[in-house]
């Protein structure tokens, strides 16, 4: 700004003495100074003070917003990794207050919308639509990729591919509309399905039911495949915690072979099989890889077991540096590309040899899937899907 005033004097400065130039010619005397003539010059120098002014602010404002994308990233990681058990122990000591008659409160609503989760919560489109979700979709960034149009006479089971350390992609595609999820499958409402152990803690039952974040129970996906109407998309990480033990940057590996309660469910209630692979999921944490029989794998799948998740020692970025180590994620890309859906009949008893037909249909369209797009994302040729 002091140099765009500096060159603006001198404009100012070069005009009065022109004219005083052109006042002592018109008297027969000599030009009192050539200085008059460089007012075109000090032009060209506003226009360069100008340029210099706007690329400062597009910097700033660039590097705000980068920011800004990071801090809306942070807050998701921490909201899923730490706001359920702060809200509790927030609420606790608030009983402990003279305010306790609020937690009183809270939790006798709670006992009474305790099932509310199972039915499919409770989704807001102004949540969905928050600034911030677009923050966090440009920050990796993240789009979704639409194959296929989807009847909504139909229901649907979407499988997701691979968990990743957060399924940070099925997250932002599925819980918000910052891809435009709605636009790009009108009529259809999607539910992405989650550990239910998650519904248990205070808050962040409902901020996660605001997205259309459900339950992964059966309880919860019968009612919405057979007592929600039509047009309803459940979104089921098939490879679930054992899956996210194996994320590693580099590595496309999924969870399936074994996974057949999905198509049971699919085949109990007509609903269309739907795969998915997202690109990328796995190269925005890295994470401590634990050998087969040792006590660290050991640890992980008794808490697999008992609790239903499984712990990772992972790490992303930093705050304010990409090269330090934090929560942050690694900024890069994120596709999710949705494929052509199986058509599955309706059989309320279906026999094993049902099943393993249309799990076999299933893993088939997936690898299909993954081998037709991946040198679209910086995957070689020679690149393969690993099944296990």
């Amino acid at each position: 700004m002091k140099t765009l005033i500096a060159a603006y004097s001198g404009v100012l400065r070069g005009e009065r003495q022109a004219e005083a130039d052109r006042s002592q010619r018109s008297h027969g005397g000599p030009a009192l100074s050539r200085e008059g003539s460089g007012r075109w010059g000090t032009g060209s120098s506003i226009l360069s003070a100008l340029q210099d002014l706007f690329s400062v602010t597009w910097l700033n404002r660039s590097k705000v917003e980068k920011q800004l994308q990071v801090i809306s990233v942070l807050q998701w990681v921490l909201s899923f990794l730490v706001l359920g058990v702060a809200c509790s122990a927030i609420l606790m000591y608030i009983f402990c207050t003279d305010c306790w008659l609020i937690t009183v409160l809270y939790f006798t609503w709670l006992v009474f919308d305790w099932n509310t989760p199972k039915k499919g919560g409770r989704r807001s489109q102004w949540v969905r639509n928050w600034a911030v979700w677009r923050y966090f979709r440009d920050y990796f960034p993240i789009q979704l990729v639409k194959t296929h149009n989807l009847l909504t006479t139909r229901n649907y089971i979407f499988g997701y591919h691979p968990h990743g350390i957060m399924g940070l992609g099925a997250f932002c595609n599925f819980s918000t509309e910052a891809t435009e999820v709605s636009k790009k499958f009108p009529g259809i409402r999607p539910y992405l399905a989650t550990l239910a152990g998650n519904f248990r803690l205070p808050v962040l039952r409902e901020y996660l039911m605001s997205g259309g974040i459900c339950p992964v129970n059966r309880d919860t996906i019968d009612y919405l495949l057979s007592k929600n109407g039509s047009g309803n998309a459940i979104i089921i990480v098939v490879g679930g915690a054992a899956e996210s033990l194996s994320s590693m940057p580099g590595k496309n590996a999924v969870t399936l072979r074994n996974r057949k309660g999905f198509v049971k469910l699919a085949l109990r209630h007509g609903a269309d099989l739907v795969p998915m692979y997202s690109f990328g999921e796995n190269e925005v944490y890295k994470q401590v890889i634990f050998e087969e029989g040792s006590w660290g794998r050991w640890v992980q799948k008794k808490f697999q077991k008992y609790i239903g998740f499984a712990p990772c020692i992972f790490h992303g970025r930093g705050l304010f540096s990409s090269d330090t180590w934090g929560l942050v994620p690694y900024s890069k890309p994120i596709t999710t590309v949705v494929g052509e859906p199986i058509t599955i009949p309706k059989l309320e008893h279906p026999t094993q040899q049902d099943i393993d037909l249309y799990h076999t249909m299933y893993m088939e369209a997936l690898v299909k899937l993954f081998d037709k797009h991946k040198t679209k994302f910086g995957l070689l040729e020679t690149e393969v899907l690993e099944v296990n």
